[in-house]
């Protein structure tokens, strides 16, 4: 039987395909075809968007559950506070554009990121000042383990940088130390101000600067999200078909954190902070005021992962010879598919990404996306 290639269901656009292919448009499909999934003796996997995934050349051995549930319930709402139940498969940014549109804030600086709202938790998902971890309640979850179908609170989730306890795995060092939960989030509970309007405060200063206010200023909703997926757009981080620099995974590396024993090799002006205490993607400038206790060892720092990039001598656009994968011509984090790329490709740059930069400076890069039957 021939499924439809990965390729066409992500937004890197390499991947064979999977031996069989599921889409559940339903929450009762979606279920039926979990538990299917995980009754049987071979590998699965769920798809949601597809835009934080490389997958191989060879497929996947094994059922690729697609996640194409929509919907979006209010559950309460009072002068202060929304609370909405959000169907794992619906599209994140156009449930952004609903919350903004309704006047809710607290994931408008989320704006423009492409794939489900399932898949939100599994990677903290977060930019310009905010994190999804600040408006999560819980989600609905079939465990595939016990089989039981239960609400997790977002407290149980080991939410970090980047990561979750649905993330954590051998894969992910960014987890090391948080036990793996293996299933499939079925919606998504999130808490969103009722503020009439008015953003959250602005919570970081590239979109202060777009904006044209102070730090921790409020602006209205419909500015905050124009200006970022304006800056999004700049660094080709929108869906755009006709941008090949879109055709990525996102920001391919995550910002290294480090402890002071591998600042060594690292020079002096080097972008850096202290790591800020609960929300770990909110860099705090070493020198700042005391804060309260970090959310990592208070001795470790975050890096700029594009700065070790650039100064380790790989530009904007660069690729290897006979290559279709290349480094964004806007944005070093981003691996794109310039046409005709492989995931081998987007491997075998990464790769050279990575030591190259551990050769200048002695950290190691570790990607972002979810890699499937790909190896760096």
């Amino acid at each position: 039987m021939t499924t439809t290639p990965l390729a066409e269901l992500t937004t890197m656009q390499v991947g064979g395909s999977p031996d069989r292919l599921i889409t559940a448009t339903t929450g009762d499909e979606l279920l039926a075809a979990a538990r299917g999934a995980f009754a049987s003796d071979e590998p699965w996997f769920v798809l949601g968007g597809g835009s934080n995934l490389v997958a191989s050349d060879e497929g996947f051995e094994g059922t690729v559950i697609r996640v194409a549930t929509r919907g979006v319930e209010v559950l309460s709402q009072d002068a202060q506070r929304v609370r909405l139940r959000v169907a794992a498969g619906e599209p994140w940014d156009a449930l952004v554009a609903f919350a903004v549109e309704h006047g809710w804030s607290g994931i408008e600086a989320l704006s423009g990121i492409p794939g489900s709202t399932g898949a939100a938790p599994v990677q903290n998902i977060g930019a310009y000042g905010q994190e999804v971890a600040s408006s999560l309640v819980g989600v609905d979850f079939l465990d595939a383990d016990t089989g039981e179908f239960v609400r997790v609170p977002a407290a149980n989730l080991s939410l970090g940088y980047r990561t979750s306890v649905f993330k954590a795995s051998t894969h992910d060092p960014a987890a090391s130390g948080v036990p793996a939960r293996s299933g499939v989030i079925v919606a998504v509970e999130l808490e969103l101000g009722d503020t009439s309007g008015e953003s959250a405060p602005v919570a970081y200063a590239q979109l202060a600067a777009a904006l044209g206010v102070e730090l921790g200023a409020r602006v209205p909703l419909a500015d905050a999200r124009r200006r970022v997926l304006e800056l999004r757009a700049s660094k080709g981080m929108v869906l755009d078909p006709a941008d090949r620099d879109t055709y990525s995974s996102g920001s391919f590396f995550t910002n290294p954190i480090v402890p002071p024993s591998a600042l060594e090799g690292v020079p002096a002006d080097a972008p850096r902070w202290q790591t800020a205490p609960e929300a770990a993607d909110v860099a705090v400038p070493l020198g700042s005021p005391p804060a309260p206790p970090p959310a990592y060892e208070p001795a470790d720092v975050k890096l700029s992962a594009a700065w070790l990039i650039e100064r380790a001598g790989i530009a904007r656009g660069f690729h290897l010879p006979g290559s279709g994968a290349a480094i964004s011509s806007k944005h070093t984090l981003a691996i794109t598919n310039r046409g005709g790329a492989t995931a081998a490709d987007v491997a075998e740059l990464a790769r050279y990404v990575q030591s190259r930069v551990a050769a200048e400076f002695g950290v190691v890069l570790r990607p972002e996306p979810i890699l499937l039957g790909v190896s760096l």
